[in-house]
């Protein structure tokens, strides 16, 4: 019996995995999917997130592919508004590390313990002395037990956790584009608030670039060819929008984080706009500041730090949460 089993092997999941696993916590990884998550939605890793990884020894790994972003413009008609200057900021890492998901995912996969992969799971349950998990793999239905059960598998294994409507969602009407093209050129994020609407612009890794711009509250049907246009009419810039591809937002923030020697962290249990990475660094901060109270609790200490820890992660999903309601408002055209 694993001492600590995490279902869900996204960037959450595996840094929480990876960490239990330096700091010698016997830890069991599930995932429902075939192969290797190659999304990348989730480019930015903050300096909190970065400061924890390294415990596990991601840190230097994924520096190694990042692109430091070490200062922020906001724009509007072509002229500067404001900036932020990361690089002033005394902390360990005064910088946003940016790199494609894919590349943070392998990182981490590669310090996590091997992930069962192909295993959907059907039911999380807390048994008192231990957590129980049923799945149906590659050999049939199967029931595992551990100490503790971690769930991060996104908010698609809400309902593995909470009653319906436990955890209440807000739909937004706003519809953004996203395309990641070539541009070389300077490392600065930029946020462009033009009447059209927001545009943001994110260095990446190789002379790339991740562009995201506000799309109204219609469905888009052609994401390439709107994406060219509201590129043109804004910023006036014209790139090939080839894979171009549209996302809504959503908002949702769990009262509680913990049912007995169940945990939720990550999307299972708070969802906020995936714009600046919000999302990720959220879910990255629950896993890597409760790595050190599991491994406590499973080596027979009393749980007395998880009270707190739920505390403080609620109360941070609830600020990040009205963050992003604010970030949406300003990206509207006016």
């Amino acid at each position: 019996m694993p001492e600590v089993l995490v279902v869900g092997a996204g960037p959450v999941g595996l840094a929480l995995a990876a960490d239990l696993r330096a700091r010698g916590v016997d830890v069991e990884v599930l995932e429902r999917r075939e192969s290797m998550d190659a999304g990348t939605r989730a480019i930015g890793i903050h300096s909190p997130a970065l400061a924890h990884l390294e415990t596990s020894g991601a840190t230097d790994a994924l520096l190694e592919r990042a692109v430091r972003i070490r200062r922020g413009e906001a724009r509007a008609d072509g002229r500067m508004l404001a900036a932020i200057r990361f690089d002033r900021l005394r902390v360990r890492h005064p910088y946003v590390a940016a790199l494609p998901q894919a590349d943070t995912v392998a990182v981490l996969s590669r310090l996590a313990p091997p992930v069962r992969r192909g295993m959907r799971v059907t039911g999380v349950h807390d048994d008192g002395t231990s957590g129980r998990v049923l799945a149906v793999g590659p050999h049939g239905e199967e029931e595992i037990r551990a100490a503790v059960v971690v769930v991060a598998s996104g908010w698609s294994g809400r309902d593995l956790v909470y009653r319906p409507g436990a955890v209440r969602t807000r739909h937004y009407p706003d519809r953004y584009a996203m395309v990641d093209v070539e541009a070389p050129g300077e490392s600065t994020a930029l946020v462009h608030l033009e009447r059209g609407g927001v545009v943001e612009s994110f260095p990446l890794p190789g002379g790339r670039r991740r562009l995201v711009a506000w799309a109204g509250t219609a469905d888009v049907s052609d994401a390439e060819g709107f994406l060219r246009g509201a590129l043109a009419d804004r910023v006036r810039v014209e790139v090939d929008t080839s894979g171009a591809s549209t996302f809504r937002v959503r908002r949702a923030v769990a009262p509680a984080l913990r049912r007995g020697r169940v945990i939720v962290v990550g999307d299972a249990a708070h969802e906020v706009s995936p714009i600046g990475g919000q999302g990720m660094n959220l879910g990255l901060l629950d896993a890597l500041t409760v790595a050190p109270l599991l491994q406590r609790w499973v080596r027979g200490d009393e749980p007395t730090g998880i009270a707190r820890w739920e505390r403080d992660r609620v109360a941070s999903a609830r600020h990040a949460a009205r963050l992003a309601f604010l970030n949406t408002l300003l990206g509207r055209a006016a």
